[in-house]
């Protein structure tokens, strides 16, 4: 199906906005239960420290209110909730109601205290700059409206604010690519097979890293939603990076 303005990206098939919503609903339905596990086999632990990393850019004091969109099991907001203190807040978000609710008994489980919210990115329902830090974890990609989103970000974060981006993204070592691509497309469905009964949606998960903005068309996204000092840090020879930009 060739693209056009009634179109949008489903891995690599082009399908209606509403068509996508409800595939991707479906896929995280699929996956929620084994989400954490799938995440540990798929990146070897690694999701944990790219995880920290982001932690440590954004900066957090005590006081601050956080919002985590498609914050699915929490490993974020459980993170932030120490740093903010009582005197803060941190809201653990996502469009998908099974991982949110995975994600709230994870974090009732552990004993901490969080705000959960199912909300679309695009069309965040809270105030005008009522958060000073935004993160979006492995969540992007899956947006339908990418500009719409980020423009919702920029409209509830304070002056001063600043929203973090940890995402798959561009591979930059020419000889990692093909042994990459063959890990995405080939070792990744057969592990989500195997664990997850579900082949499907860890071939979309390949896919959709493919059609994801790479780390300078995102970085432009984000400048043109309004943020200012935009920068990013590629993890893992750029498997993974972390965009950085603030409301200023």
């Amino acid at each position: 199906m060739t693209p056009n303005n009634n179109t949008t990206d489903f891995g690599f098939t082009q399908v209606s906005p509403q068509e996508k919503t409800r595939r991707v609903t479906q896929v995280f339905d699929s996956v929620a239960t084994k989400y954490d596990l799938m995440n540990d086999l798929m990146s070897l632990g690694l999701h944990r420290l790219w995880k920290r990393f982001t932690i440590e850019l954004a900066g957090t004091q005590r006081g601050h209110h956080v919002l985590d969109l498609a914050g699915g099991t929490g490993d974020l907001a459980a993170k932030f909730v120490p740093l903010v203190g009582p005197e803060g807040q941190v809201v653990l978000a996502d469009i998908n109601a099974s991982m949110l609710q995975v994600g709230r008994e994870r974090l009732l489980n552990r004993g901490l205290v969080v705000t959960y919210a199912q909300v679309n990115a695009e069309t965040l329902p809270f105030a005008d700059q009522s958060f000073d830090i935004i993160t979006i974890a492995f969540g992007l990609r899956n947006v339908t409206d990418k500009d719409a989103a980020l423009a919702s970000m920029f409209r509830v974060l304070k002056p001063g604010g600043r929203v973090l981006i940890l995402e798959f993204s561009e591979v930059q070592q020419p000889w990692l690519k093909p042994f990459y691509d063959v890990y995405s497309f080939q070792v990744l469905p057969r592990l989500g097979k195997l664990i997850v009964k579900d082949h499907d949606s860890y071939r979309y998960l390949a896919e959709s890293i493919r059609m994801h903005p790479n780390q300078d068309t995102l970085l432009q996204l984000m400048q043109r939603a309004g943020f200012e000092r935009c920068d990013y840090h590629n993890l893992s020879c750029g498997i993974v990076a972390v965009h950085r930009g603030f409301k200023l």
